[in-house]
């Protein structure tokens, strides 16, 4: 890469962040975006979206060809690094009654979210399928449908996966498809929001919470988006490693980015000798397959005590923010417009069969905070795990049932999981027809209830209640 060509990607970098700036101002000043719980990143990039030439041409600001076309292939990059996040720093084991119950809670909240995701997966082929019959002048691509359950469950930064893999792929709608995934996540982001806020309210007056026994109002810091009070302000890690040496973040970055560099020199040797099965692998695939064994290793050594889990967030969030913006501002509007009439059907159906399934799961195979479980895993299947998280916050401000555990392992599980499918997804869909697909995807649906259900009998309601929260 030339010197022009690293002064072209600073100037890039350089105007996500002014647009990153711009979006937390306006998270802050903007009582809609406060209410909406609006991440700084998504407004950032829909401003840069709206002010450049994607949808004016010449009227907006002149951004340079070579700029959005660069913010369009971020989020296939930038995406690496946050995928081998995912491994780092997991731990297993324990034993006993209390680690038997939270595993079988953690495998509920596991299948809940599985559920979702392939309910998504047949909503969206379903629709693609009526199009395809009754509105066959849209002429929808092949995988058309999958962005639902990809944009919801997965959120933005997933559209950088999905235009990722599919330029991998040679296909030629990687972007277009990467912009249906953006659309249906700020769908997915700001309908969850709304939903589930007006569900906490309604269940609160009803008595159907068990900590918050009436609607009260969001804290004002919480909704703008920064803590101005110091005394508040946490902390973003801990410190493993010394500064004499080599600084934490530093240290957790060189880890992650050692693991991607891995990660692509596997990939290219498949490629190079043209290996059967290896070579149709996307990066982020080999990436988190590296970053298991890199952990395993770790583990192994008895250094986990240097992995910190905040740090590592901290890197895919910085990773994510950048993704996001510059995947929503370069977003091909006009062609993405063709297809509203099925991206919105996919959209509505997909609240209410998302919301519906979730929390009738929930009520059913739960024992205790049935309710607060059902927020946490609506909001990270219509937007991403901080959704869940503040939706959980509202119901329960201080974390003291035992939902936010199970939620945050069961996340994890379910990230994995939906990046391994993905590519059976698309090839299922590349290469049969729908009866095919629908019993594939009926077959996932039907395989997390059975693991439901298989969860329910490991550990019996009968027996020890878990801090006495019982609704």
């Amino acid at each position: 890469m030339s010197s022009a060509q690293l002064t072209q990607l600073m100037y890039c970098f350089s105007v996500l962040s002014v647009l990153l700036l711009l979006g937390t101002y306006l998270r802050g000043a903007v009582p809609l975006f406060r209410k909406l719980f609006l991440p700084a990143s998504v407004i950032g990039g829909f401003i840069g979206l709206l002010a450049g030439p994607v949808i004016w041409g010449g009227a907006g600001i002149p951004f340079p060809k070579e700029w959005i076309s660069t913010w369009a292939a971020l989020p296939g990059i930038l995406i690496v690094p946050v995928v081998a996040c995912v491994p780092l720093g997991m731990k297993f084991g324990g034993g006993g009654l209390s680690a038997g119950r939270a595993s079988a809670n953690i495998v509920k909240m596991f299948g809940v979210m599985l559920a979702a995701v392939s309910a998504q997966m047949l909503i969206g082929l379903c629709v693609r399928e009526a199009f395809v019959l009754f509105g066959p002048e849209l002429d929808l691509y092949p995988t058309f449908g999958y962005e639902l359950s990809q944009g919801f469950s997965g959120g933005h930064g997933t559209a950088g996966v999905i235009g990722s893999f599919y330029k991998g792929l040679d296909l030629p709608y990687w972007e277009l498809a990467q912009g249906v995934t953006t659309t249906t996540a700020t769908f997915g982001i700001v309908g969850g929001m709304i939903i589930g806020i007006a569900a906490i309210n309604v269940a609160a007056r009803r008595g159907k919470t068990a900590v918050l026994k009436k609607p009260g109002d969001i804290p004002l810091d919480m909704g703008k988006g920064f803590q101005v009070n110091p005394e508040k302000q946490k902390s973003l890690g801990m410190e493993t490693t010394y500064n004499s040496s080599i600084e934490s973040f530093t240290f957790h970055l060189a880890i992650i980015l050692t693991g991607c560099g891995i990660a692509y020199v596997i990939m290219n040797a498949a490629k190079a000798n043209k290996i059967p099965g290896l070579m149709q692998i996307p990066i982020w695939a080999y990436s988190i397959l590296v970053m298991f064994a890199v952990n395993f290793v770790i583990q192994k050594m008895r250094l986990g005590c240097l992995i910190d889990n905040k740090t590592k967030s901290r890197i895919a969030g910085v990773c994510s923010d950048y993704a996001i913006t510059a995947a929503i501002a370069s977003m091909p509007v006009r062609a993405i417009m063709e297809y509203i009439s099925p991206i919105l059907v996919m959209v509505v159906i997909g609240y209410v069969v998302t919301y519906s399934l979730i929390m009738f799961l929930c009520w059913r195979f739960f024992d205790n905070c049935q309710f607060e479980r059902g927020m946490a895993i609506f909001g990270t299947s219509t937007g991403v795990f901080l959704t869940g998280l503040m939706l959980l916050k509202i119901c329960d401000p201080d974390y003291d049932l035992p939902a936010l555990n199970d939620y945050s392992v069961g996340f994890s599980f379910v990230s994995v999981l939906n990046f391994v499918l993905l590519p059976v997804t698309v090839n299922m869909m590349l290469s049969y027809g729908f009866g095919t697909n629908l019993m594939y995807q009926a077959g996932l649906l039907a395989g997390s209830l059975i693991l439901l259900i298989f969860a329910r009998r490991i550990f019996k309601p009968a027996a020890v209640r878990e801090r006495g929260w019982q609704n």
